[in-house]
């Protein structure tokens, strides 16, 4: 019997790519085709045996595929797009792919909200590993202890970073809305995204729609403090609901400042400590969520959290890239006014209140770019001693209202090297420079730690 032919659309984004990985390890044959190809993923991609095309020519579709799934990076004008349309292709959305030959079968673990989704989705799926659960999963990044970010087995629980950006040109809910969970995190939910929601009212409601989908049988994990998650869950809600802070269902207090070692309370009663090597109290909050969602299939608060103390993040968390004459560099995928806190937040917490830290900016995601939350962008950088912040050429407004806002020395530049030359003039040794961009950021990791080593 020959295979199913599936091929791909924008096959190199974090999320189809795991798609095809996991289609590939399915039994389909697949190819995909994108204008983006640059490892990681096409690495990962092409050792698993995925023939990627580097361009949209119309003749990659002949002879017709069995079906064409297509990324949500895809927009009408395209010329495969308009070549499916026109010829009548089968096609499909990924998270539709995904949820009618996979999904709907299994214990799906949901990991959702505007913060945290990749670290927790680590975590958990960690977790059920070492627990002999042997989930398959799909990750928005590299998982640090799996080396991939997307692996089918035949495990019944299957483990998913519930993203709320649309699913396709053609189907606007959030991807989400296709995944049917069994247990979802809802870590938090803020107002990102501004290139496709109007409001943060907007997001709450594809994050309901999302519950509707679920079973009596489910279990929802929220923050108790979260107001907009109360408000999407008073929209109605109609199984179980657990939720962690002071004196709720779950709760974890820090031993040490910077929460590398925290207790785990369930029920009132300490159940279990966590050691490891991760810092910031929004991962001990990630790690609680983690192990509650483990809980609900069964695993134990105690070997949950002996999981953990093995536990790798994803590559751009808080992640070294090198230390050169006493000056530490990190790498930070950092984009959002509540993450570039949290992130300083817990560097502050790792290094202690007499180490300097040099945060270096670059303002790149779409609400970044829109102004939304330039307002918030000071506030949020009040940990650091220093602030440098790129003004990329693609924005409408200027860095220097950022500047103007902040209570430490800041200084800005219009280009990469620029700002690689201001920093370089602050850094003494024992310094920590903190990067933070979801982006490349014209490589000024290496190019801080060339310069450092002059």
């Amino acid at each position: 019997m020959t295979k199913q032919h599936i091929h791909i659309l924008g096959v190199c984004g974090t999320f189809m790519g795991g798609v095809a990985i996991i289609a590939k390890q399915m039994g389909y044959h697949v190819t995909g085709s994108d204008t983006n190809v640059y490892p990681p993923m096409s690495t990962f991609l092409q050792q698993s045996g995925i023939e990627i095309i580097p361009h949209f020519d119309v003749s990659q579709l002949q002879p017709a595929p069995d079906i064409v799934i297509i990324g949500n990076a895809m927009k009408r004008g395209n010329p495969c797009v308009e070549y499916v349309l026109e010829n009548q292709l089968p096609f499909t959305s990924g998270p539709q792919w995904l949820h009618d030959h996979l999904l709907r079968n299994r214990w799906v673990f949901a990991v959702s909200g505007t913060h945290g989704k990749t670290t927790t989705t680590g975590m958990l799926t960690w977790i059920l590993e070492q627990n002999g659960l042997n989930p398959s999963f799909l990750i928005g990044g590299i998982a640090g202890n799996f080396g991939v970010s997307a692996r089918f087995t035949d495990s019944p629980y299957f483990v998913i970073e519930a993203d709320e950006y649309d699913t396709a040109f053609f189907d606007k809910r959030s991807k989400f809305v296709h995944y049917n969970p069994k247990t979802l995190i809802i870590n938090n939910i803020g107002f990102d995204h501004a290139d496709i929601f109007d409001d943060i009212q907007a997001i709450q409601r594809q994050f309901h729609h999302m519950i509707r989908t679920m079973p009596q049988s489910g279990l929802i994990l929220s923050e108790a403090d979260e107001q907009s998650v109360k408000q999407t869950l008073e929209m109605g809600c109609w199984c179980e609901q657990q939720c962690l802070g002071k004196d709720q269902e779950w709760y974890a207090e820090r031993i040490s400042h910077d929460c590398t070692h925290f207790a785990v309370y369930h029920k009132g009663e300490k159940a279990a400590e966590v050691q490891w090597n991760i810092v910031g109290q929004h991962n001990m909050h990630n790690a609680l969520m983690a192990i509650a969602a483990a809980h609900h299939a069964g695993i134990s608060v105690q070997n949950a959290a002996q999981a953990l103390t093995t536990f790798v993040n994803a590559k751009r968390r808080l992640e070294v890239k090198g230390t050169v004459n006493g000056v530490t560099v990190y790498d930070d995928f950092a984009h959002h006014p509540t993450e570039i806190q949290a992130t300083l937040t817990a560097l502050r917490d790792k290094v202690g209140g007499g180490v300097r830290i040099l945060a270096v900016l670059e303002p790149r995601s779409n609400t970044m770019k829109m102004g939304h939350h330039k307002n918030e962008i000071a506030p949020a950088l009040v940990r650091a001693d220093n602030v440098f912040l790129l003004q990329p050429d693609n924005i409408p407004w200027e860095v220097a209202e950022i500047a103007a806002d902040c209570v430490q020395p800041v200084k800005w530049a219009a280009n990469v090297e620029k700002l690689v030359d201001f920093v370089i003039a602050e850094a003494q040794p024992t310094d920590h420079i903190l990067v933070m961009s979801n982006g490349s950021f014209g490589g000024i990791h290496q190019k801080l730690l060339d310069k450092l080593a002059k």
